[in-house]
């Protein structure tokens, strides 16, 4: 019987090393803090209008969900690493800090369906000013860089990421 040992210069990553990136889950490459003031005006015929002005306090994080990865996400093509991650988005809905959210200003008697709808606008306010190509591809940046790092400390020297553009 005879034994002889190779050896190769490539690191395979392993399926273990794989899940465990996996159960990071969402990982934050943005975070993006707004305000919003957002007033409303209710008109009386005979006596002064009604007016309530509430500051909205809100953060916004783009980043990947792991959990949307392909099951071949990561893998090797030739001396390289390559991974494809989902494409970057908003990581949770509810991104105003309710317990923070003030009235500056405050005349007349108020329902909670208003203020529902001042909630919602200040929602559509944040995601409107928030939600940017440039910070998407400011996400996306961060993404490629802390991911190359990270396969980097694995041992790959060759690290190439990207994006599903058809997810």
């Amino acid at each position: 019987m005879s034994v002889s040992i190779e050896s190769t210069d490539t690191i395979g990553i392993t399926p273990a090393q794989i899940r465990s990136i996996e159960r990071i889950g969402q990982w934050e490459f943005l975070s993006i803090a707004d305000e919003e003031l957002v007033d409303t005006v209710r008109a009386r015929t005979f006596s002064r209008d009604d007016r309530l002005i509430r500051i909205y306090h809100g953060t916004l994080r783009l980043g990947v969900d792991l959990s949307q990865c392909s099951d071949s996400w990561v893998r090797m093509h030739g001396d390289t690493l390559v991974a494809i991650l989902p494409p970057v988005c908003l990581l949770s809905n509810q991104f105003i800090d309710e317990a923070r959210t003030r009235s500056f200003y405050e005349s007349g008697e108020w329902s909670a369906r208003a203020k529902e709808q001042m909630y919602w606008k200040a929602v559509r306010r944040m995601r409107d000013r928030c939600l940017t190509e440039k910070n998407y591809v400011l996400a996306e940046r961060n993404a490629i860089e802390q991911f190359t790092a990270l396969f980097r400390t694995f041992g790959f020297q060759n690290v190439k990421v990207d994006f599903d553009r058809q997810h």
